[in-house]
């Protein structure tokens, strides 16, 4: 069962432009993805942003992947 990350993540015009954020932060969706992107580890996230729960990062993970399906993807010529 996919996981429901409705009650985690939304988007607050006053916050960061209505960026999605993970509730009770101003942590923006893709400022997380970055860090993993960039090598960080769900450890190294979780004790630099001690707000943040485990349960954030996995809605995060699927608010990303529901959005992604969602969006037409074009091959981008290397």
């Amino acid at each position: 069962m996919p996981m429901d990350w409705h009650e985690r993540i939304y988007g607050d015009p006053k916050i960061l432009g209505g960026k999605p954020i993970v509730r009770g932060t101003r942590l923006s969706v893709e400022f997380l993805l970055g860090l993993f992107a960039n090598g960080w580890t769900e450890e190294q996230v979780l004790e630099n942003y001690p707000r943040l729960t485990p349960e954030d990062l996995r809605a995060v993970f699927a608010f990303a992947a529901e959005v992604s399906g969602e969006q037409r993807l074009y091959q981008i010529p290397a």
